[in-house]
């Protein structure tokens, strides 16, 4: 999971052991249609044309178990008609139906490219959760083609190995220019080196993907492993050391490195089909980085195939429902973290926003404060509640879980929590103890865009250091260039210095960028006021009024519709996300 994090926000993106058993092909054709527990049964009956309107209607809600039901039942009454039938394929995939997609998937000819390349992948890897591996490999003679080229890549050498063919497990893809299948096909190899006992090449291998992380290495736990296997505890512990080194707080590299210390049993090596699982949640990063969103459900749902206690393929899994607005099916991805796991509490997290995101902040605190409960020092739980409790304007609350966390002399590691702390402060109307948590967090990251924009955007609409905040702003926009938010503060300052033309221009660029912003929009239909434009003044004030503003922010635009501006106008605040 820790490498996960590190390349998921580096843009290539990389990732870091129960097998799955299940019918062999030869006997998938005989499947139980039937829809899971809880998902809506489709009528018998029906016709095969009804029945794929009501599967495509449910696809279309993001309800992918009810919609493969419904495609499987119109498959099973029409027979060959091949549109539906690709249609079920499809979606018993993204439903994680893999041994139904398997006898779905399409082949032949006639097949569409794309969803014949797709469908012998998905033959693939129920052949080797089958333990039909040579199946697998013959399926893959072929090389997949685009866009499972990668997928198909990095699958092949854990076929191959599992059918018994040593010297093509470790062969090397001859696709280039692909940091993903680089970094993750040179991880595999080195992974069956070791399981060939070449331990020479496998360490070569094992060093060359630990220093492939920019900066931050990469893969620690398996060169850790690796050499505790080897009985060379003291170069293991080197290795976990140094990876705590740059990430102080990673608790999988601390949990590691215990028993590493202690010289107790080394961990096990990877099985090929949890090998094989992870690569597939690699090939998942790399679709997400692409922002194929329905192909990296593609990817983790047959690496849970593959492995169903892959702990990573379960908390992406729900990243990407609950980012394709399916919450309750996001909801039973998180769910399958265990307790004791060190992902619980990411997952927890996570679970949590998933209730504030369907405005139900009462479930998402109360699941923040239950988190915090069996964790209360751990900083991803702690924040996510300050966080959950400022998303709800509750900032004296935000600011007062902070305290305990933040040490008296804060170091490099503790600048997002005096920021957030500042903020929390700033908006409990304690805005100089806010002013100086947000001063110590630029102090500690001068070039962080989101600090320069706050505290730069503060200190304009109170009329303060405005040379010194413009300078921030702009600052900030030099990463961040197409930033609405951004833009809109740099257009504040121009409004504070009185030279509404410019003020007018930025905002409308601002506008362009955050349409459905209410801040922003009440912010142009101010500007447009003092350039003498009333009439789009007041359209820009009343569509602020349709982009459910808060209670205060429609009381002050009523009041701009009725009586217009004063000479300065009322002072704007920014919104926490926004800024």
């Amino acid at each position: 999971m820790r490498a996960l994090k590190v390349l998921l926000l580096a843009a290539p993106v990389l990732l870091l052991g129960a097998c799955a058993t299940g019918a062999p092909p030869a006997q998938t054709a005989a499947l139980d249609l039937r829809p899971a527990q809880g998902v809506e049964a489709p009528r018998t009956g029906a016709s095969p044309f009804g029945l794929f309107l009501a599967g495509q209607a449910a696809l279309n809600d993001g309800r992918a178990d009810t919609a493969s039901a419904y495609f499987g039942r119109a498959d099973m009454v029409a027979g060959d008609a091949s549109e539906i039938r690709q249609q079920a394929f499809t979606t018993a995939v993204l439903a994680g139906e893999i041994t139904r997609a398997s006898a779905l998937a399409p082949t032949g000819p006639d097949a569409p490219p794309v969803a014949e390349r797709l469908g012998r992948l998905v033959r693939a890897v129920e052949a080797l959760a089958t333990d039909h591996p040579k199946d697998g490999r013959t399926l893959l003679v072929e090389p997949l083609g685009p866009p499972v080229r990668r997928a198909g890549a990095l699958l092949a050498p854990f076929l191959a190995a599992a059918s018994g063919d040593t010297d093509a497990s470790v062969a090397v893809s001859d696709i280039r220019n692909d940091r993903i299948l680089d970094v993750f096909g040179k991880l595999g190899q080195a992974q069956m080196y070791e399981r060939a006992r070449r331990y020479d090449e496998a360490e070569t291998n094992y060093k060359a993907v630990i220093s492939a992380g920019l900066g931050t290495p990469l893969f620690p736990l398996d060169y850790g492993g690796f050499l505790e296997r080897r009985r060379r505890w003291d170069d293991a512990v080197a290795v976990y050391d140094a990876a705590l080194a740059q990430a102080p707080n990673d608790t999988e590299v601390r949990v590691a490195r215990a028993p590493a210390a202690a010289r107790k049993a080394p961990p096990p090596q990877l099985t090929l089909k949890q090998g094989a699982a992870r690569a597939m949640v690699a090939a998942a990063a790399g679709a997400m980085t692409d922002r194929q969103g329905q192909l990296a459900q593609v990817y983790l749902q047959l690496a849970l195939r593959l492995d169903p206690t892959r702990e990573e393929a379960s908390i992406l899994l729900g990243d990407v429902l609950a980012g394709s607005d399916d919450p309750e099916a996001a909801r039973v991805a998180y769910a399958r973290i265990p307790a004791k796991s060190t992902s619980y509490i990411s997952a927890r997290t996570k679970l949590a926003w998933t209730y504030q995101s369907a405005d139900d902040s009462e479930t998402a605190i109360r699941l923040a404060e239950e988190t915090l409960k069996a964790a209360p020092n751990d900083r991803l739980a702690v924040s996510t509640l300050a966080d959950l409790l400022r998303a709800n304007e509750r900032y004296a609350e935000s600011a007062a879980v902070l305290n305990p966390i933040i040490p008296e002399k804060p170091t490099a590691g503790d600048w997002r929590l005096l920021y957030m702390r500042g903020i929390a402060l700033e908006r409990s109307g304690r805005v100089a103890d806010g002013e100086k948590d947000l001063v110590a967090a630029m102090a500690l990251r001068p070039n962080d865009p989101e600090i320069l924009n706050y505290l730069g955007y503060m200190w304009i609409d109170r009329g303060e250091h405005l040379d010194e905040a413009q300078k921030m702003i702009e600052k900030a926009l030099l990463t961040n260039p197409r930033s609405g938010a951004m833009i809109d503060s740099l257009a504040w300052a121009y409004y504070r210095r009185g030279d509404f033309p410019m003020a007018v221009t930025k905002l409308e660029q601002a506008v362009e960028l955050e349409p459905a912003d209410p801040d922003v929009n009440d912010h142009l239909g101010d500007a447009y006021w003092r350039v003498g434009r009333r009439t789009e003044a007041e359209f820009q004030w009343r569509r602020v009024l349709s982009l459910e503003p808060t209670d205060k922010q429609k009381a002050e635009v009523e009041a701009k519709l009725a009586n217009g501006l004063g000479p300065s106008g009322p002072a704007q605040r920014p919104t926490v996300a926004g800024r």
